[in-house]
This record gives C-alpha cells, sequence and structure tokens, in this order.
C-alpha cells in the first residue's frame, strides 16, 4: 500500500492515465495530413506491411471491415485523418503502412 492505496489501484490507474495519453496524442489531426475537395483518382497505394486490418472509420478502435495483403495496391483518397488514410466510403487503413505508387498524387 502506498498513501493508504493498493498496489493494484494505482498500477490500473496508472495504465489508464497512459492509455488517454496516447490517444489524445494519437487523435491530432496534422493540418498538413487532413485535406479535402479530392476525389482522390489520382490517388494509389501500396501496402507495406503484411497485412493491413481496414477499418469502418479513421482509429483503432473502428470495426475491422477488411485486409489488405502486403504489396497489395488500391485506389485512395488524399485524406488522412488520425493517422489513418481514407480509401472509401466508410474504409480507412493506417497511413503508416501505405506508401503512394509512382506517379500517384496522394497530398
Amino acid at each position: 500500500m502506498v498513501l493508504g492505496i493498493p498496489k493494484k489501484t494505482l498500477v490500473i490507474f496508472a495504465v489508464l492515465i497512459g492509455v488517454v495519453l496516447i490517444y489524445a496524442m494519437g487523435s491530432d489531426q496534422r493540418p498538413s495530413e487532413a485535406q479535402s475537395g479530392s476525389d482522390g483518382e489520382d490517388c494509389r497505394v501500396k501496402v507495406t506491411a503484411d497485412i493491413l486490418n481496414v477499418r469502418a472509420g479513421p482509429g483503432m478502435a473502428a470495426e475491422i471491415v477488411g485486409k489488405l495483403r502486403q504489396e497489395a495496391e488500391t485506389e485512395a483518397q488524399p485524406v488522412v485523418r488520425n493517422g489513418f488514410r481514407k480509401i472509401d466510403d466508410s474504409r480507412w487503413a493506417a497511413d503508416a503502412f501505405l506508401e503512394p505508387v509512382s506517379g500517384a498524387s496522394c497530398g
């Protein structure tokens, strides 16, 4: 016990604070990445991860709605939010594991 609080409670509290801080830092939208007004016709990306989850929204908590394999190419949009690139309506993938193909204009 520390200050009359059980260690288990302190550890849980510390972990929760850490998770909240990580979430808060990751949810900041960087202006240079958030672009809109383009239909995404010129944006094509390639997957660099072994398998990349495609989610229903731009966040880790969003439902997984599909998967992309390494080296797969797909059309995308130049919209990045919370580190996730918009692939299509209600389809987002982690931008860190996507790279524009040669000649693509992804913003």
